[in-house]
């Protein structure tokens, strides 16, 4: 069943809007839960600002939530096997106003 699932997904057409294909960009991601939902807010902070403008919110079920963990997991993996280890940097980097531990808490 699971590789018909994987079939399916290739053969899958998927339509993208002119200005959804721009893409938004984000150096903040805000997740929060309910039993029923995920929410995951992409926000833009700017150096030295501490306002951070939300550019984007997604909403998923807890199944879909994991799937995308698992997914980002594969595609990290790939990445990293062609292009080197992604590591955090030692220091916080340029533009980094907000300390890796409260990203992502609940």
């Amino acid at each position: 069943m699971e590789k018909n699932n994987k079939n399916n997904v290739s053969n899958l057409n998927i339509d993208i809007a002119p200005e959804v294909s721009a893409g938004v960009y984000s150096n903040l991601a805000i997740i929060s839960h309910t039993p029923a939902e995920m929410v995951l807010d992409f926000a833009q902070m700017l150096p030295g600002n501490k306002n951070a403008a939300v550019r984007s919110r997604i909403i998923m079920n807890p199944i879909h939530a994991k799937r995308l963990l698992m997914a980002l997991n594969d595609n990290i993996q790939k990445y990293e096997s062609q292009f080197g280890p992604i590591e955090e940097p030692k220091v916080p980097m340029q533009g980094d106003t907000v300390p890796y531990d409260i990203i992502g808490k609940a």
